[in-house]
């Protein structure tokens, strides 16, 4: 007889094992399914390693401006093994702690394949041996992949998704980047700091497309500045496979073509979910675009059946799918107070450099919605920690709705904007309005006295510029 639980989670990435963790929190009998690494993507191939690889460019770069800082070192060189190494080791330790907290919390971790049979029902298949699982509340949290085009498939030698971008065999002189997102920008950014010539190819008008067209144009102006060649309006027509390199042909919008030859390409063009092989047809569930369609609340519309994170769509961060395990996991025990997901309030962060950050609505966004604006601006330049720092050169932007006085969106480029803008977020989602930031005391000397100069600057009373 199957094992019955409570709650199943199928998946083990950040929305599935926080969902898990909070279920059994809740006094719930929960299990978790995952086929490979506990931590998900995330953790094992995603934000964490990538994360990783960028703090040794960092240091990199830093090494490189020592002169500034009155201070010298002979003989610099960096270690690709050992740099991938690290990474790696970092991704482990996090992945063994997502199994330190299933223990911890009695969470049943159960190894294999999923597939939904029937209501209340999984089979599960690992190493070719199957068995059933039964759970009263099914949570599916299978993530999400890359995406490919036909005839520029990743090779796991040549042309490259992030998987093979973590671990290079050999550091490539020349490098296509396709497509500028978080993603791609991140992986540019590792690999010309380090000293690869990096083309960067965006099939849209701007790099970072999503972000507000200002900070868009900053960051493109850094990365010229930094050696990156950026083609926007531009479209990967081919790649044909060499021995050892890639020629791809560019098309631009105005119809002009030139080949060039990378010895890898990083494809970074998007993400589908995974939702082939669960059985999600026979079971009533909908899919639109490679992702499950659910509600507010994680909800698929078949009784206890469950969907969160990367799986269900946009914005696909790991801190979303984190939110929504929650809410599912409070809403399944019945907690009371419980609030729908707002995903205007969420962060979005690239840890490229300049980093890049932001919440809300872009400025242009903000005047399609109709309503009256203002906007404030605060230059890292006119900060006394940031030039300290060495790291003059950002902007933070505020947008604030003129009447009513709230926050409708931040945007902000420079060092360490991904730990700063979460001080507007909290002001967002506790609702703060422009007069209560203002009248907000930020300690000196701070990167964040910028953000309160910023919303002092939308009426013109910004103190230090």
């Amino acid at each position: 007889m199957a094992e019955t639980y409570d709650v199943v989670v199928v998946g083990s990435g950040p929305a599935g094992y926080v969902c898990a963790i909070r279920a059994s929190q809740l006094g719930l009998k929960t299990a978790i399914v995952e086929r490979a690494e506990l931590g998900g993507i995330c953790l094992n191939w995603g934000c964490i390693p990538t994360k990783a690889l960028l703090r040794s460019s960092e240091i990199w770069h830093l090494l490189h401006r020592l002169d500034e800082f009155g201070l010298s070192a002979d003989n610099l060189k960096f270690d690709l093994e050992k740099i991938v190494a690290r990474s790696r080791a970092v991704s482990k330790q996090l992945s063994n702690g997502v199994a330190f907290l299933m223990k911890k919390h009695k969470i049943t971790v159960i190894r294999g394949t999923a597939k939904l049979k029937g209501q209340g029902k999984l089979a599960v298949i690992d190493d070719g041996k199957a068995s059933e699982v039964a759970a009263k509340n099914i949570v599916l949290a299978t993530g999400a992949r890359a995406r490919t085009f036909p005839g520029m498939e990743p090779d796991g030698k040549l042309i490259w998704t992030y998987r093979e971008a973590l671990l290079p065999p050999s550091f490539p002189k020349t490098l296509l980047v396709v497509g500028s997102g978080a993603i791609g920008i991140e992986f540019a950014s590792f690999f010309r700091t380090l000293g690869s010539e990096v083309t960067v190819v965006e099939v849209l008008d701007r790099v970072l497309p999503v972000e507000d067209e200002e900070i868009s144009a900053l960051a493109e102006k850094a990365f010229k500045k930094q050696g990156m060649t950026i083609k926007t309006a531009t479209t990967v027509e081919k790649l044909v496979r060499g021995e050892n390199s890639v020629t791809a042909t560019l098309k631009t919008k105005d119809g002009k073509t030139e080949a060039q030859t990378f010895d890898r390409v990083i494809m970074a063009v998007g993400i589908v979910g995974n939702v082939e092989n669960l059985g999600l047809e026979d079971a009533g569930v909908k899919v639109e675009k490679t992702h499950v369609v659910a509600d507010q609340w994680g909800a698929t519309g078949v009784p206890g059946l469950w969907a969160i994170g990367d799986l269900v769509g946009p914005p696909w961060l790991a801190h979303k799918g984190m939110h929504e395990g929650v809410i599912v996991a409070e809403r399944i025990a019945g907690v009371k107070g419980v609030h729908p997901l707002d995903t205007s309030k969420i962060p979005g962060c690239t840890y490229c450099w300049p980093q890049v950050a932001s919440v809300g609505l872009t400025e242009a966004k903000a005047k399609a919605s109709g309503r009256k604006i203002k906007v404030g601006r605060f230059p890292f330049i006119g900060n006394g920690k940031a030039i300290a720092l060495g790291e003059p050169e950002g902007l933070i932007k505020t947008v604030f709705d003129a009447d009513t006085g709230e926050l409708l969106g931040a945007h902000m480029i420079g060092a360490e904007v991904t730990e700063l803008i979460n001080s507007y977020t909290v002001a967002r989602t506790g609702e703060l309005t422009e007069a209560d930031l203002a009248h907000t005391v930020f300690p000196h000397p701070t990167l964040s006295e910028m953000l309160h100069e910023a919303v002092l600057d939308a009426d013109k009373q910004a103190l230090h510029i």
